[in-house]
């Protein structure tokens, strides 16, 4: 199958690479095309370069559309005539659901959420279908995604909330323990950055363990923290207070991804 991006932003430049140098994943041909001429130089020299969005689309059979969402509508309007019958568009953009891209295109539509972890090819990588897809094309595209990590099929319905678990969730993390590392600073002479290797690497171990052990948060907790000890004051400290912060962290982040996603169904009319 040839594969298209269209936009190289941080995602479609991330994509184009991965997927170029993941040989076995990509069984015929990359292409790509934006409008920023200048990023072209960037792509690996087996990525083909196509002069618009409507010449990639009539060559690709699976088309990513890494776009921001006022350009969504545009693109998709614009390469619609263009695609093959049986092409498959993978939108990007979690905030625009299939019901808005069927108005425009009566298409097989994916959407696909991937992590910044992406970067070391340990995404959990979200996606979704319409009902159109083929089964052949829903191994292709998760056999390409496998390229960056694990792929992890969801309803639609539910992306809003697997995006705060495995997009979002690095930054969530990465703010906790920012706060906890900039705490520790107050209370000893070890410099910030030994901090943060200690922290990071333990967070890291601690994660390989559960995962290779299968043991659950709970019972970490019961390894470290011994009755009466100073383990089991601090994750006291964190079960009394951090509930609160949690439930508004969410509260939030999917109130404004509900209000994102208002502001897409008038764009899209």
């Amino acid at each position: 199958m040839n594969i298209g991006i269209i936009g190289l932003g941080s995602m479609g430049k991330m994509l184009a690479e991965k997927f170029a140098h993941g040989s076995d994943n990509v069984t015929n041909k990359l292409l790509v095309s934006t409008r920023s001429k200048e990023k072209l130089t960037l792509m690996p020299e087996n990525v083909g370069v196509c002069d618009n969005n409507r010449e990639l689309a009539e060559h690709s059979d699976i088309v990513f559309l890494c776009l921001r969402p006022v350009d969504m509508r545009g693109v998709l309007e614009e390469i619609t005539p263009c695609l093959k019958n049986d092409s498959l568009v993978v939108s990007l953009n979690g905030s625009i659901s299939f019901a808005q891209l069927e108005k425009l295109s009566d298409r097989s539509f994916a959407k696909v959420i991937p992590s910044v972890t992406a970067e070391i090819d340990r995404s959990q990588t979200l996606v979704c279908y319409n009902n159109k897809v083929t089964d052949e094309y829903k191994a292709a595209l998760e056999s390409l995604l496998s390229v960056i990590g694990d792929v992890v099929i969801l309803p639609e319905s539910e992306m809003g909330m697997g995006s705060e678990l495995v997009s979002c969730m690095p930054g969530f993390i990465s703010a906790v323990f920012d706060v906890i590392c900039s705490s520790a600073g107050k209370h000893t002479g070890i410099s910030h950055e030994q901090v943060v290797q200690m922290v990071l690497k333990t967070l890291s171990a601690t994660s390989s363990l559960m995962l290779e052990k299968g043991m659950s948060f709970n019972e970490v907790v019961g390894r470290v923290a011994t009755k009466g000890g100073i383990t089991e004051e601090g994750t006291g400290v964190i079960y009394d207070s951090f509930p609160k912060t949690a439930d508004e962290l969410f509260d939030k982040t999917l109130e404004k991804r509900r209000i994102t996603a208002e502001k897409a169904e008038k764009m899209f009319g």
